[in-house]
């Protein structure tokens, strides 16, 4: 796991507190920094999950110095109910990119060194070179806009329209340069792509769609008294975290003000909140860390309420 330092680590564990003959689920296993200190901590069994081949070729070579311990399931995170198809005490997610991913320049997520513009987490399907040569202006911008949280997304969109008339945008560093000529550097020293790159990442892998089915699936899975700890790292993740658990902790109002007694009648609270607000990195993790200063960590129990159906999520 070199080159990768796991966020939030000592809190996850405490959060996700393993038990000897506990069955954890990892979602988002990445270098398998969080399964490997879920497993020091406890004899317990991790079912990791990861869409990366990559990351599925590391967690097979662990899994072999663990003597059974270890799982990988090759996969979405989203459809671990499917994956798993059993009961589990633990569903962990460290939602976004890993440090893994961003290194390899080959796999096109950074800016920071040259590479072929891909950003596929499974790496099969529509690239983000796909999606900057092939959508429309107005696609563009509406990608950029919604997921990067660009405010200059129409100029943006605009410029690489025009660029591509010229040749195909199929590096980094060329969409970078784009971005740069438009957008200037803020006065946070954020690199102008950042939030492009952010945006196009975010629409290839779906992954705030992916985020919304993974917690309804660990929801499926967990014991009663089971834990779901997420950690996020932007305000888009956390926003649909915070509500998924304030909805299912029975913390939202279902009615309005003609019928306000409209939300009494609903499903029963499916968790309930260990924290009520996020844990947040300690200022010596974000020294060390700087990838740790944005990150989020929510937790909540299971209850013995059934989950949530599609007709009343």
């Amino acid at each position: 796991m070199s080159g990768h330092i796991p966020v939030l680590l000592n809190e996850i564990v405490d959060a996700i507190d393993p038990q000897e003959n506990d069955i954890v689920v990892d979602g988002t296993f990445g270098g398998g920094g969080y399964t490997k200190a879920i497993l020091d901590k406890a004899n317990c069994r991790v079912f990791g999950i990861d869409r990366d081949p990559d990351a599925i070729k590391r967690g097979n070579d662990l899994s072999q110095q663990l003597e059974g311990r270890l799982t990988m399931f090759e996969g979405c995170y989203g459809d671990m109910a499917a994956l798993v198809d059993q009961k589990v005490n633990a569903v962990v997610l460290d939602i976004g990119v890993s440090s893994f991913q961003i290194d390899q320049a080959d796999r096109g997520f950074s800016f920071r060194e040259d590479g072929p513009l891909d950003m596929r987490m499974a790496q099969s399907g529509e690239s983000a070179a796909d999606v900057v040569n092939t959508y429309g202006e107005k696609e563009l911008a509406d990608i950029i806009y919604k997921y990067g949280e660009e405010r200059h997304s129409r100029r943006v969109a605009k410029a690489i329209v025009e660029a591509r008339k010229e040749e195909e945008i199929t590096t980094t560093g060329q969409l970078a340069k784009i971005v740069r000529s438009v957008v200037w550097q803020a006065k946070d020293k954020i690199d102008p792509a950042t939030r492009t790159f952010q945006g196009l990442r975010i629409y290839v892998n779906d992954e705030l769609g992916e985020l919304e089915r993974g917690l309804a699936a660990a929801e499926q899975i967990l014991e009663p008294g089971g834990r779901l700890v997420v950690v996020t790292f932007h305000s888009l993740e956390d926003r649909i975290v915070k509500k998924f658990l304030k909805e299912r902790a029975g913390q939202t109002s279902r009615g309005n003000r003609y019928m306000p007694d409209a939300g009494d009648s609903g499903p029963q609270a499916t968790f309930t909140l260990i924290n009520r607000k996020p844990v947040a990195p300690s200022d010596g993790e974000c020294r060390e860390n700087p990838r740790a200063r944005s990150s989020k960590l929510r937790a909540a129990l299971r209850t013995d309420a059934p989950a949530w159906t599609g007709e009343n999520a």
